[in-house]
Order: structure tokens, then sequence, then C-alpha cells
């Protein structure tokens, strides 16, 4: 069993840009949704919040923090 409450998808520190599309994939198609009605909060980069939060419903989420957020954006998410 995998016990999550807060989950953080952000990108290494290592000066890439984003997490390698292969990393993401696998985290979205094998593990989130196992985990996704148990995480309570949840760290996500901007350049993957729209594939992370349309992949499944999040029953429990309390809380979402983006990082990495231009205001064009949160323009484009949040209208």
């Amino acid at each position: 069993l995998i016990f999550t409450k807060n989950l953080t998808i952000t990108r290494p520190f290592n000066g890439l840009n984003q997490l390698p599309d292969a990393v993401l994939d696998r985290f979205c198609l094998e593990i989130l949704p196992k985990i996704h009605h148990k995480i309570e909060w949840l760290d996500v980069e901007s350049s993957s919040i729209e594939r992370i939060l349309l992949l499944t419903n999040y029953s429990n989420l309390n809380g979402l923090r983006l990082y990495d957020l231009t205001s064009e954006r949160a323009r484009d998410l949040f209208t």
C-alpha cells in the first residue's frame, strides 16, 4: 500500500526546464491512478498542472501549490 498525503511533482535541481516526459508519463499512467484518492496536498509545476489535474479526481485534495507560474500562464489556466 502507498500512503501519500502530500505530493510534490517538480523538476529536479539540475537545470532542466521540466520533468522528462518519460518520468511524467509513467507517474501519470502507473502511480497517480493508484494514489489519487489519498492526496490531500499537491505541489506541481505549472508546465505539468493541466496533465496532472485532468488525469483524475482528487477527492481529498485540500491544497494546491503551483510553481513556476507566470502571470500569462495563470491567465491561460484560470480564464
